[in-house]
């Protein structure tokens, strides 16, 4: 067919305007654009590869890091299936047939920054389910440590716990990692491209195998000078390309501002002149084909998007639901996602379907708010205290094992103070209490450090107007609305603002982010709104000025007067403190509890007396909430400086 042979030729012997040539070229493109769908597929708005949304500085970059999922061994026989989720992106391997000894030996390459997330999540599903899959295991890996350890194996094992339980132990996983420095990247890439064109498989690029080559990228200006950039490459005079020097030219023309590659081949995204290792890190993981092992499929936001089943998906695209980054719009998306401060990945929160849409018929519409004010806010509140009362009940004690069930990715019993047996009613098991040291507080001997409140989703913002903008779409929120007139003063007004949002599955007791003395409680009755991001991002009702709520004060040394706010949701009735005015608090102290149901606290801090955390304040900017746990660090004191 005309294929060039890896033997001294002249370049005027080339023949890249024949017929034959030109198909070449058009199947080598093919091959070049092999894995773009699948990069697409669940990508939305924009082509740009999320592993590298924003510059990447060489300072900051660690490697690329080759994660293989070599075989689990299970305790009982499925079909199994395994997720890795790092930072906000998810793979998936293939799923295995009937066994329990899966081996997927499915790999991905993932970049690795100094600074950026490095503890992979690995949950193994069985999925012989035709509408969900099970999560049965997990574990988490930091590839930092396992990159650093000591060993002479290339794969190690590890446990996989039960989800609702770290000291239950359902399996192992075998797991290698291998990571490569900058120059071994390059040259990766350049193996990968050269083994495109190497027609005769002997490791270097004829003239007509090179000039193949350059015509694929696709690039007019370096099509015009193959024979200057052949004679170029060829840097012993042996009338071939190598590896290495394919390697090194590439990296040159990157260097002298004119590459050979304008655009990545396999998803089209401009590659900018000026960012060379950005570019190199690009093309190496989105031309990633694998080493002869199953490739992972990438393009997930979270395990649970990555491994629902059929009839889920299909489903889902009935209902028009869509996995989002944030919610930019309240009622665009039926998955919340919020980003995990821990692990630095994305996770989703679990809302029934049902729920989402009659949520979205209530609080997204005129027609919904305006059942509001003909009798449906009471009714919310009289189901809401029905309810409390039926979870006090010794009867209800008997949903405790369902509940746990239905979150047991996200509920770690091994935390509780008191055994299972010990709860009478769904309550008491509600407001659970937890063991000693189960929440570190950051900087416990430090009172300019704040700490979070609360187990819970968080957004922070320097000043109510950015609450405004980035996240509470409510009409006429503020601050005063807020805290009421006898609390509000001028330094809350344009203070700053922090949201903990607490769903069902969490811990519901609060407490304190500051040390000082509570000066006042104020109760301010109200509605039971859900605070449920798809109500808070209403805009047609404002649920955190308009439902019941008890406000009080610490006065602080370091953060000046700070105002707490307890807010009642549908279904929880009832706020109760376990401190009382003139108390001296420590940060971390428990402050109070909510009963059954999710509910919301918010802080607000006066004008230029806290620097929230960067992390935080970014997420937040993004409609994107942080999930945090009590004690985390929240920010730091400017007041006194």
């Amino acid at each position: 067919m005309g294929h060039g042979k890896s033997k001294p030729e002249s370049p005027d012997e080339s023949t890249d305007s024949s017929g034959s040539t030109n198909s070449r070229i058009r199947k080598l493109r093919q091959r070049l654009h092999l894995h773009r769908p699948h990069f697409r597929r669940h990508r939305r708005g924009s082509s740009s590869d999320p592993r590298l949304a924003k510059l990447l500085k060489e300072e900051d970059f660690a490697g690329i890091a080759l994660l293989r999922l070599v075989c689990a061994e299970m305790k009982f026989k499925d079909k199994w299936l395994a997720c890795v989720t790092l930072g906000e992106q998810t793979f998936r391997s293939a799923i295995s047939d009937q066994t329990d000894q899966p081996a997927w030996n499915s790999e991905k390459k993932l970049l690795l920054e100094k600074n950026g997330a490095h503890v992979a999540r690995i949950s193994v599903y069985e999925t012989n389910r035709m509408s969900k899959n099970n999560i049965i295991g997990l574990c988490e890996v930091d590839l930092y440590d396992f990159l650093a350890r000591d060993s002479e194996s290339d794969v190690d094992v590890y446990d996989l716990v039960d989800p609702t339980s770290s000291s239950v132990i359902v399996g192992t996983i075998s797991l290698s990692c291998s990571i490569e420095d900058p120059m071994e990247t390059e040259k990766s890439f350049a193996r990968r491209i050269l083994s495109l064109v190497d027609y005769d498989k002997d490791g270097n690029l004829s003239y007509d195998e090179f000039s193949d080559l350059i015509n694929a990228f696709g690039n007019q200006l370096a099509a015009n000078k193959k024979e200057e950039l052949f004679k170029a490459a060829d840097v012993n005079g042996d009338g071939n390309v190598s590896m290495d020097e394919l390697a090194m030219l590439l990296a040159v023309q990157q260097e002298k501002g004119g590459p050979l590659l304008n655009c990545c081949p396999v998803c089209g995204e401009v590659l900018k002149v000026s960012e060379r290792l950005n570019s190199m890190v690009h093309l190496t993981l989105c031309f990633d084909e694998g080493t002869g092992s199953q490739v992972m499929t990438g393009g997930f936001l979270t395990d649970k998007q990555a491994s629902t089943g059929w009839m889920f998906k299909v489903s889902e695209w009935a209902h028009f639901s869509s996995y989002e980054v944030g919610l930019r719009s309240g009622s665009s998306a039926s998955h919340i996602l919020v980003f995990d401060r821990r692990t630095r990945t994305l996770v989703e929160e679990i809302i029934d379907g049902k729920i989402v849409l009659s949520m979205r018929a209530i609080y997204q519409n005129k027609v919904g708010l305006g059942l509001m004010d003909i009798g449906v806010k009471e009714l919310l509140q009289n189901i809401s205290e029905k309810q409390g009362r039926k979870m006090d009940t010794a009867e209800s004690a008997k949903n405790i094992p369902k509940f746990i069930e239905s979150f047991k990715d996200q509920l770690n019993m091994s935390e509780v103070k008191y055994p299972l047996e010990n709860f009478k009613t769904f309550n008491e098991f509600f407001i659970r209490e937890l063991k000693p040291g189960a929440r570190p507080i950051s900087s416990p001997e430090c009172d300019d450090v704040a700490v979070c409140g609360a187990d819970s989703r968080l957004t922070a913002f320097e000043s109510a107007s950015d609450s405004i903008r980035f996240w509470i779409k409510g009409r006429k929120f503020s601050i005063k609305g807020l805290l009421g007139t006898e609390v509000c003063s001028d330094a809350f007004v344009n203070g700053s603002l922090v949201i903990f949002r607490l769903a069902p599955q969490d811990y519901h007791r609060f407490h304190v982010p500051v040390s000082g003395i509570i000066e006042k409680f104020v109760e301010i009755p109200g509605y039971l709104y859900t605070v449920n991001p798809i109500a808070v991002n209403s805009k047609y009702c404002n649920v955190f000025t308009e439902n019941k709520r008890v406000v009080s004060v610490i006065s602080t040394e370091e953060f000046g007067k700070v105002a707490f706010v307890a807010i009642g949701a549908t279904m929880v009735g009832s706020i109760t403190f376990t401190k009382k005015e003139g108390d001296y608090v420590k940060k971390g102290d428990e402050f109070g509890y909510f009963s059954f149901g999710g509910s919301t606290v918010i802080c607000v801090f006066e004008k230029d007396t806290i620097k929230i955390d960067d992390d935080l304040l970014e997420n937040s900017s993004r409609a994107l909430e942080t999930l945090v746990s009590m004690g985390m660090k929240l920010g730091v004191s400017i007041k006194n400086r």
